[in-house]
């Protein structure tokens, strides 16, 4: 049984907000105009944060990549009232869209601002509807969504794999999702944390690794380098 998790280096991480845009197009998130933004409901399953330390000219500007952290403790699984927020047996932290009732608990109780509200029925303007993905279904109205680690990729991979008669190999998902496939950077990898083979597994040995409000409890499975 894999437990998935998701390493990002700080140091490689240029905030070209490729993957961000990579998200938006594998998973049907769409854009919701300057007039929602406004009222603070943009969607992004990830972005790019930027923050600005000092004054000029004595500036460092950091920039760190936010998707779902699919927190080992969830809190956003535990306030569910209907179990439309779940946890898989490998770790991913997932929505069932059928069950949500638009509480928004899960969207109070996440430390870290990863889950959006559908304030609207999801409606694709031409051309866009041409490059939507047929893998990832559209959320309806009133339900809240999130970064998936680009399940759908995995599923995917698993039943290649299968077909082939073998084992899912580290080389099969290392880059999988959207967001890690399209980092100019190679700052981004994906696998196993609990192979100590695997890229990910290594990476989070290193003295550069630190999770985001490790104080909270929640365990995040994403995991940060560093800048060096």
């Amino acid at each position: 049984m894999a437990r998935w998790g998701m390493v990002i280096d700080l140091d490689k991480c240029t905030a070209c907000q490729a993957c961000t845009v990579a998200c938006q197009a594998e998973n049907n998130v769409y854009f919701q105009g300057p007039e929602e933004t406004k009222k603070g409901r943009a969607k992004f399953w990830n972005e790019v944060l930027t923050f600005v330390e000092g004054e000029f000219p004595d500036v460092t500007v950091r920039f760190v990549p936010r998707p779902c952290m699919h927190c080992e403790n969830p809190p956003c699984v535990k306030v569910c009232p209907v179990g439309a927020t779940f946890q898989t047996d490998e770790g991913l932290v997932l929505q069932n869209y059928a069950r949500c009732i638009g509480c928004r608990y899960c969207m109070s109780a996440c430390p870290y601002g990863v889950r959006h509200f559908n304030w609207y029925e999801t409606k694709v303007p031409e051309p866009m509807d041409q490059h939507r993905n047929p893998d990832v279904p559209l959320r309806p109205k009133g339900v809240v969504e999130k970064c998936t680690f680009c399940v759908q990729r995995l599923e995917k991979a698993r039943a290649r794999a299968r077909a082939e008669g073998r084992e899912l190999r580290d080389e099969d998902v290392v880059l999988l999702p959207a967001c890690c496939q399209t980092c100019t950077g190679n700052a981004r990898f994906f696998g196993d944390l609990d192979d100590p083979e695997s890229t990910v597994s290594k990476l989070a040995r290193s003295p550069r690794a630190f999770r985001l409000l490790e104080e909270a409890g929640t365990r995040p499975k994403v995991i940060y380098l560093r800048e060096g």
